[in-house]
């Protein structure tokens, strides 16, 4: 076996006369963990489907284990032993955790008679390769986000893989997990498998990675030892300048007296959250953030009206807010970024501009008839005051990068004139350009008096720009800590302190096993 596995060399490939790799040149050796980092739009992701397959070059060859290639098939890539575990995993939802690993080592025999025996063999030896224990009867359907990022990385060595590349593999994963996560990539390497990390989160590049390659714009920038990078370098390359990523939190200057724009008191939904207290100044920027299943999410959706909270009070400005509903919040003020944007957030085959506009089209109609001039006024407006990058406001919004993407779903709530605006993961899947211009945006709406709550477990996006920091676990707040002189290292440590008992109803599962399939 060669101990090269990857080498592309002068890639090029052109969408529509848009140039996404120009000259594009990346090695693997076997058992090496290379990062691969750059902006949206950098040509990552286009890089990927080359490789695997999906996409033909315009110029330029791919060669694997030694073969070389022009143009590669999936199949090719498949069993030339690399695999590509995408974001959203590609897992079957309706079936086991044995099923979903065994599913392409069937598919490339063309079996076409199921053999339990079989599946069941092949998703032990997987998941042994790694030192993992999981129920191979589950569905999948029911399992956190965690185990599925295992059974991705289980299917993916159970076809031999020599190759595995991880796009974005821990954004949905705690800290914990996270460290899971890396212990399972260092026994790959120990087996000899290599790994293309891609990844915004460059604390964790710097970290995981022997190698780093960065791209802007489609070429090559520079590549190197790790050794050779850190925090300021990677950035720095990444966007062609250098962003200040300094503490800038904004601290409101409330007079004597001073109503809280935002009151929460003993807030509880049972098997939530319980008896969650604070207040949110105008002006103010404060965070929550919690381990997976702390009820932080929860506590957004009830103050946004969608799961509405069963105890305590709310207040806004100084009067009782009955929110029961979106509707409700929305009247008093209330704006919500949810924590995925793709399913929650945008109409993906909707136009840029109908989505900016989604929330107020009532108010841009008169007497039935939409107010074309306001609506395309409203439209040039949010689009050149967040520096929504597009060609045309009518291309459908999953054209958009995810920074841009995120400036949507923010125009959309800000065409409301919301008092407060709760985002929940503002920046998750963002570059390291995008997530810079998303933080000043977010600091010069609290300039304007607009309080803003923070949900997101981006420790240093939380230390950056909160006042303060509610830490929550098991559907409770722990404390609440100022985060003038709070170290990143001081923070993880206290989320992963003693929690107290959990809310009352709070599930220790929220999912249920289903019946084992036969064997």
């Amino acid at each position: 076996m060669p101990d090269q596995i990857l080498n592309v060399d002068n890639l090029s490939k052109s969408f529509a006369g848009v140039r996404a790799l120009q000259g594009v040149n990346l090695t693997m050796e076997r058992g090496e963990i290379r990062c691969l980092v750059g902006e949206n739009g950098c040509g990552k992701s286009t890089l990927i489907k080359v490789i695997a397959g999906v996409v033909q070059p315009d110029e330029g060859t791919v060669t694997l284990n030694g073969r070389q290639y022009r143009q590669i098939r999936p199949i090719d890539a498949i069993r030339e032993g690399i695999q590509v575990i995408y974001q959203d995993f590609s897992l079957f939802p309706n079936l086991t955790v044995a099923e979903n690993i065994a599913f392409n080592y069937n598919l490339a025999r063309k079996k076409q008679l199921v053999n339990w025996r079989d599946i069941n063999r092949i998703a032990r030896e997987a998941i042994a390769k790694i030192g993992v224990d999981l129920d191979l009867g589950a569905y999948v359907e029911d399992l956190p986000v965690a185990d599925k990022q295992i059974i991705a990385i289980c299917r993916a060595i159970s076809q031999s893989a020599r190759l595995v590349i991880m796009d974005e593999p821990t954004t949905a994963l705690t800290e914990k997990e996270v460290r899971a996560l890396f212990n399972i990539i260092k026994t790959l390497q120990r087996e000899g498998i290599a790994i293309l990390f891609v990844s915004h989160k460059l604390n964790e590049v710097l970290e995981i990675s022997e190698k780093i390659t960065i791209m802007r714009n489609g070429r090559n920038v520079t590549d190197g030892n790790t050794a050779g990078f850190d925090r300021a370098s990677l950035v720095k390359h990444m966007t062609g300048r250098e962003i200040n990523e300094t503490n800038a939190a904004i601290v409101p200057q409330a007079g004597n007296g001073s109503v809280p724009l935002l009151q929460a008191e003993n807030l509880s939904c049972r098997g939530r959250f319980a008896d969650v207290s604070f207040s949110l100044a105008a002006g103010e920027i404060i965070g929550i953030t919690g381990l997976l299943g702390s009820g932080r999410t929860e506590l957004a959706l009830s103050l946004f009206g969608i799961r509405p909270a069963d105890a305590g009070t709310i207040s806004i400005e100084g009067r009782p807010a009955e929110i029961r509903s979106v509707q409700d919040a929305v009247r008093h003020g209330i704006g919500y970024v949810p924590e995925d944007r793709l399913i929650e957030g945008l109409f993906l085959e909707r136009s840029i501009g109908s989505n900016i506009v989604a929330g107020t089209l009532r108010r841009l109609t008169r007497r039935g008839l939409i107010n074309r001039a306001a609506v395309g006024a409203q439209i040039r407006q949010w689009t050149e005051n967040l520096h929504i990058n597009t060609p045309s406001t009518e291309l459908p919004v999953k054209s958009l990068s995810g920074g841009n993407q995120q400036r949507v779903v923010l125009a959309k709530w800000l065409a409301i004139n919301p008092k407060i605006l709760i985002m929940n993961g503002p920046t998750v899947g963002v570059d390291v350009g995008s997530k810079a211009e998303i933080h000043q945006i977010i600091r010069d709406l609290a300039r304007q008096g607009i309080g803003v709550i923070i949900i997101s477990d981006d420790l240093p996006e939380l230390l950056q720009n909160c006042c303060r920091i509610l830490v929550m676990r098991k559907g409770r707040v722990l404390e609440e800590l100022p985060t003038e002189g709070l170290s990143e290292a001081d923070l993880t440590h206290r989320l992963s302190a003693t929690a107290p008992a959990p809310a009352s109803g709070t599930p220790a599962h929220s999912g249920q096993r289903k019946q084992v399939r036969p064997s």
